[in-house]
């Protein structure tokens, strides 16, 4: 089947690639010169475990071809796949504008009947505001073409998306024409059982995936919370995720508390709930109070290291982890960039390492004079007072606990991330402050 995806991103490029590895003619679409350059000479341009290869494969077996004009790529195929961003607007509804921009260039450029298929994350309603536009631009042209869409959300974990796409637990396919659904289920049976394919209606299926995400939120900010409270009480956290996550009711799965939840779906998409809740007059209050709870957590970490140090101001601190998760480059909203913040407003100097993100937190932090990107662990120690970690990558398990310790001024580890055990640390000579671990 011919498909044209909209957006190479984390997203889209991952979608493309998997449905040209099992047989489909796919053609790529993507405004970025920079990213478009970056395919051409065979690199993915961001952190994708998997993906390099699958992307390689691809473009080797002819299946997967790029192109930075959408217009004359929507000549391509009969399926359309929107992977494009929707960013949050000020006020945190969703900005639909890339949307409706693929949309007006597939009834521009269409060469027959479409089906236009919603990957991005976006509210119920902006699948019949994308189709709406989509007919509109075929109906100036006497086209004669029609046109569906199908609601089809992505569910995919940042450094996992290649296993996620290719061995879904769920697959959601939402619409009002049947024929367009079956035709869209079609697509994910080399993947997945018919019986993990859900089909619906279009507000069901757009719905899913804020429910997904705020549910996987809320239970990230509650975490953090009890994790909080066991540290006033004198609890361990580690000790009570056991004792919950035992309970069939509720599983162990984002039961690890930390420094609060980035990247790019669960921050914009709680925020889009919310908007969403509020325009049809309804309460969300609890996903309201997630979203609340998590804005404040990173700032613990702060508030862990003065408690240690005092006055922050002329201190050297060491920064383990700039990606919002290990597995990953990607920056956004990520928890380390609040943690910085408030270092160097703080007077402090930041050294901080990334395996992956690096060379994208230099470019962010070109204009900070008081943060410096360094190139490994032991380099980000060098002069430093303490060392405090914002990622869980298993890299920073491999520096012997001794080594931190002699390197580090005040010998004192912040671990925003629960890498470590106390026991180890205490043993190594460190003062240790973990999420709801208390401290030795």
């Amino acid at each position: 089947m011919s498909i044209v995806v909209y957006g190479a991103g984390y997203v889209g490029l991952v979608a493309a690639a998997c449905f040209a590895e099992v047989g489909h003619d796919v053609l790529a679409v993507d405004l970025s010169e920079e990213r478009l350059k970056s395919l051409a000479a065979g690199r993915v341009p961001f952190v994708e475990p998997g993906l390099d290869a699958l992307v390689a494969r691809g473009v080797a077996s002819g299946r997967l071809r790029f192109s930075g004009n959408p217009e004359s790529a929507a000549a391509h195929g009969t399926i359309h796949m929107l992977a494009v961003g929707t960013p949050s607007a000020t006020d945190g509804s969703t900005d639909e504008s890339q949307l409706i921009a693929a949309a007006h260039a597939i009834g521009r450029g269409a060469q027959g009947d479409v089906i236009v298929v919603l990957k991005s994350t976006a509210p119920v309603g902006a699948a019949e505001r994308v189709i709406d536009e989509v007919r509109h631009e075929l109906s100036l042209r006497n086209s004669g073409f029609q046109a569906e869409v199908v609601v089809n959300p992505e569910f995919l974990r940042a450094g996992t998306s290649v296993k996620d796409f290719l061995e879904p637990d769920r697959v959601v396919v939402g619409g009002e024409n049947q024929s367009a659904i079956a035709t869209v289920a079609s697509l994910y049976t080399p993947f997945t059982p018919a019986e993990r394919i859900f089909r619906m209606d279009l507000a069901s299926a757009a719905l899913v995936k804020y429910a997904a995400n705020a549910m996987l939120a809320t239970r990230i900010s509650f975490m953090n919370e009890l994790a909080n409270l066991a540290e006033q009480l004198g609890a361990d956290i580690a000790e009570v995720q056991r004792g919950i996550g035992a309970d069939p009711r509720i599983g162990s799965s984002y039961l690890q508390p930390g420094m609060g939840y980035g990247g790019s779906c669960l921050p914009k998409d709680v925020a889009s709930l919310i908007a969403v809740g509020e325009a049809a007059g309804a309460t969300m209050g609890v996903i309201r109070a997630a979203a609340e709870a998590n804005s404040l957590q990173a700032h613990r970490i702060t508030e862990k290291l003065e408690r240690h140090l005092g006055d922050l101001a002329g201190r050297t601190i060491a920064v383990w982890g700039l990606a919002f998760k290990g597995g990953t480059d990607d920056l956004r909203d990520a928890p380390s960039h609040t943690l910085i913040s408030d270092l160097v407003e703080s007077g402090s100097s930041v050294r901080a390492y990334d395996p992956a993100a690096g060379e994208a937190a230099r470019r962010l932090y070109a204009d900070e004079g008081d943060v410096t990107i360094v190139p490994s662990l032991l380099a980000a120690l060098e002069g430093a007072d303490a060392l405090a970690i914002a990622a869980d990558w298993p890299e920073f398990r491999s520096l012997p606990l001794s080594d931190i310790s002699r390197a580090l001024g005040e010998r004192l580890v912040v671990d925003g991330r629960n890498l470590f055990s106390p026991e180890d640390a205490s043993a190594a000579g460190l003062t240790y402050a973990a999420v709801g671990r208390g401290e030795n």
